[in-house]
């Protein structure tokens, strides 16, 4: 069986009944050679496997702006190859990996390892983001063209985990992908503010005694790179936004009609700076949780399409990088295969998007965004059949232990969620079916 729509031949048909199709009425999609060919109602067609997905909704393929696979050099936490296959259990048929990998992601030889690594592993498509800096160390520009001209064809690029913290070198590197439609997504951390910081600065910290993070910290190099954005006429996405003052500033340069994106985790959906009182390092994430206030803000601003996206941040750890003191433990959860049911519960379950919305936030406007074609594309005929099929009904507790990511540190251990990921299709061929990983080839 092909994995990528070449030797169509081969490849397995399906018949999808009695599907509902976003917020619409229960419909049948066929799939075949890699496309939808059609849609409706009794559809009378020949397929080589049929599935009865009543009560389940469809989805475009999700794209993940912000995943960390640290494929090469912590193979211990994630290999792509079991990152993809977290991906596809989440929903996801494209994954962006990020540059913070060792060595690290800055030059066209590793983009194109990532890229190639990505086609190998056959559960989604990886599109490597390159390093802003040589080294992540924020003082010389990486090989920005070089990235982009390579077979990995990069066009986004970012040192997230650090923050590029020179105005001077921030700017250049927004001039520079300018000349390819490129995009520099920035982790907003003001360095001097934050060192020895440890979780969010506000009344939780001063209770534990922790080095606060401060809100200010993620505001003000938001505030500097839109203005800077503005000034070179560039493309400026935010990562992880996670406080209520840098929505608003992503409003107000929205309203100016710069070119700013900008996207929120789960966590930062869900989660708040409460759950440090247990000392659980599974909750230290960078950014940190913040408070009620915060996640409030942020789940409007995704409501009404301040953020543009939901983006993982999924970064995973091995047990004893986490399994340890407060003050050592590392920062990051990982995301890929709860994100979809964590969204329904604080998106769709609230009343403030409807699965059109989570379409739009997790598929259309994150494949605008990387510039994935092919993929965020409308559930109709004729169409790349990069799907999902959800079930909202499902109500489970999670349990890491069935994960198919390398790594365990998640927040929602144990925690009931709503949603399950019934089947995931690349191109028309499942990498998941009837919630379990299907047996695969290489994308190539």
């Amino acid at each position: 069986m092909s994995a990528a729509g070449e030797g169509t031949d081969t490849m397995v048909s399906y018949l999808i009944r009695n599907a509902q199709i976003l917020d619409g009425a229960q419909q049948d999609i066929h799939i075949a050679d890699g496309l939808i060919r059609a849609i409706g109602t009794g559809l009378d067609v020949e397929a080589d496997i049929d599935i009865d997905a009543h009560g389940l909704v469809v989805l475009p393929g999700l794209v993940d702006l912000h995943t960390h696979l640290r494929e090469p050099g912590r193979e211990d936490a994630e290999t792509v190859l079991t990152g993809t296959q977290a991906a596809a259990k989440g929903g996801f048929t494209a994954v962006h990996a990020m540059a913070n990998t060792f060595p690290v992601a800055d030059t066209a030889g590793v983009v194109e390892q990532v890229w190639r690594l990505g086609q190998e592993s056959g559960y989604c498509d990886v599109q490597p983001v390159g390093a802003v800096t040589v080294g992540l160390e924020g003082k010389k520009l990486a090989e920005l063209g070089a990235m982009h001209d390579s077979a990995a064809g990069v066009r986004v690029f970012s040192d997230d985990g650090k923050c590029v913290d020179d105005a001077v070198i921030m700017r250049r590197a927004l001039e520079y992908v300018k000349a390819f439609d490129g995009v520099v997504a920035q982790h907003a951390q003001e360095p001097r503010l934050t060192e020895g910081a440890q979780m969010n600065e506000g009344q939780v910290s001063g209770e534990l005694g922790l080095g606060g993070w401060p809100a200010v910290a993620e505001e003000a190099i938001i505030a500097r790179d839109v203005l800077l954005a503005a000034h070179v006429g560039s493309r400026l996405h935010v990562c992880h936004v996670s406080t209520a003052g840098s929505v608003e500033i992503i409003r107000w340069a929205k309203q100016k009609g710069w070119n700013v994106t900008a996207e929120v985790t789960p966590h930062h959906l869900l989660l708040t700076d409460e759950l440090v009182r247990s000392y659980d390092p599974v909750y230290k994430v960078n950014p940190p949780l913040r408070t009620e206030a915060d996640v409030l803000a942020l789940r409007k601003a995704l409501a009404d399409g301040t953020i543009d996206a939901v983006a993982t941040d999924h970064a995973p750890h091995p047990a004893e990088d986490k399994d340890c003191e407060w003050a050592v433990a590392a920062m990051g959860m990982v995301g890929l295969e709860t994100a979809l049911s964590v969204v329904q519960q604080t998106m769709v379950d609230t009343g403030l998007l409807k699965w059109e919305g989570v379409a739009d936030r997790m598929s259309h406007r994150p494949a605008r965004i990387g510039r994935l074609p092919g993929h965020g594309r409308p559930v109709s005929v004729g169409e790349p059949a990069n799907l999902v099929l959800f079930d909202p009904a499902y109500r489970g507790t999670v349990n890491p232990d069935s994960f198919a990511t390398r790594s365990r540190n998640t927040p929602y251990r144990g925690l009931d969620l709503p949603g399950r990921v019934h089947a995931t299709f690349l191109r028309g061929v499942a990498t998941v079916l009837a919630g379990e990983l299907v047996e695969r080839g290489g994308l190539a």
